[in-house]
């Protein structure tokens, strides 16, 4: 059964950075296209980025461009998400997913069959 586990959440203040990981278990990994959504209480949960299983291709929100960047070790099983220069409203939960179908609709949560438990994170003023 393969899982998500994610880690690296905590709390920062404006202007720093963190590095959230995301591991999965299972041998086909590299065959998986893997997102990064987050919600915030009270509010749905947004698309933040995705990665493609075959070219790599990214994609981010408008209001991440340029501030976090997604990568993946295949190798290790592990999508990461590096977010640089946080700003308060960057506060929330982050979940990773996983998408095993190929979908086309990367920046929609329904587009992927598998979520990790999330990771809170929370960026002081």
């Amino acid at each position: 059964q393969v899982q998500l586990v994610e880690s690296g959440g905590g709390l920062v203040q404006a202007g720093g950075s963190l590095r959230l990981s995301c591991a999965a278990s299972g041998r086909t990994f590299s065959s998986y296209s893997m997102g990064w959504f987050r919600q915030a209480p009270g509010k749905e949960r947004d698309f933040v980025t995705f990665i493609s299983w075959s070219s790599g291709a990214t994609d981010y929100a408008d209001s991440v461009k340029g501030r976090f960047t997604i990568s993946r070790d295949n190798a290790k099983n592990t999508v990461y998400l590096q977010m640089n220069s946080l700003k308060p409203e960057d506060t929330a939960v982050y979940y990773c997913a996983a998408d095993r179908y190929y979908s086309a609709e990367l920046q929609k949560p329904e587009s992927y069959d598998l979520w990790g438990q999330g990771t809170q994170v929370t960026v002081s003023s």
